[in-house]
């Protein structure tokens, strides 16, 4: 298998189910457009952060990639495999996802959870660690994401950013061929976002596990990503390195604001660029 073809999007179409309820202003019920329409491209393995604004398709994509969406025509394989033909478990080891806004309501404590996960998932809890400070996988993962003080709390009482750290390492603990992360970096503190991303591509170096992730934070992609894989609300897309991708004029092509704008981007709403962009009509 060459590099590019780790993931292939082969004539892809698919759109939402309509949602029962929602009406056009007619009383008629809304049908979705779809997402994407005859789509067909070869992504990279590796460490891809996916980018563009909200709405342009980066979750949809990403959800079809690891089988958790089928598509209404086409195929799509990863790895060679059709992830939508899989058993849960094989499709588990074979992708495994990081949703946004993933909430749990067990009673369970995290260190238990944390366990079971690095022992039932394709490491079988013998991988070693990346870093030779380590014994194992298992206790260098509770130090990259900070996570010593949380291992005695219940999951559903964590906050937001405990929340996002322990699905940080949920994901590598398992052990699946490749992790697909939507906004795995939510209410996260800044050290903690550099300290995550710095070791999800040295894990991607050394271990061969790919890592498809969206964020909003541009700067962290210029600076850890291997790939950038920038979508537009109109399904053009734009593939390649850093350097390639994110020049300002193709980052102005997609979010419709000037570059200098999105530096700060994930502390800007939609809100706030909608009024800016009604300020120049």
């Amino acid at each position: 298998m060459s590099k590019n073809e780790f993931l292939v999007f082969n004539d892809v179409s698919f759109k939402y189910p309509p949602i029962e309820g929602d009406l056009d202003e007619n009383g008629n019920q809304v049908i979705p457009s779809f997402i994407f329409e005859h789509f067909s491209a070869q992504l990279p393995e590796g460490f891809t952060s996916i980018i563009g604004p909200n709405g342009c398709g980066k979750s949809t994509l990403m959800l079809l990639a690891s089988g958790r969406l089928k598509c209404e025509s086409g195929n799509v394989f990863l790895y060679g495999i059709d992830p939508v033909s899989l058993e849960e478990e094989s499709k588990n080891l074979l992708a495994s996802v990081i949703y946004q806004n993933m909430e749990f309501e067990t009673e369970d404590k995290v260190s238990s959870l944390l366990k079971q996960v690095f022992e039932n998932g394709g490491y079988k809890g013998e991988m070693k660690a990346l870093r030779e400070n380590f014994s194992s996988l298992y206790d260098e993962v509770i130090s990259v994401f900070e996570l010593k003080d949380e291992l005695d709390k219940e999951l559903k009482n964590l906050s937001k950013g405990q929340m996002q750290r322990v699905l940080l390492a949920f994901s590598v603990l398992y052990g699946s061929k490749s992790i697909f992360m939507d906004e795995p970096l939510f209410a996260m503190e800044e050290n903690q976002k550099e300290k995550s991303l710095k070791y999800l591509a040295e894990l991607c170096k050394s271990f061969n596990v790919s890592i498809y992730i969206s964020m909003h934070e541009l700067d962290l992609t210029r600076k850890y990503a291997q790939n950038v894989l920038l979508m537009k609300p109109n399904r053009d897309m734009v593939l390649g390195t850093p350097e390639e991708v994110m020049t300002s004029d193709e980052l102005e092509s997609a979010y419709g604001v000037p570059a200098s704008m999105l530096k700060h981007q994930e502390s800007m709403t939609r809100d706030n660029l909608n009024q800016w962009a009604q300020s120049l009509k």
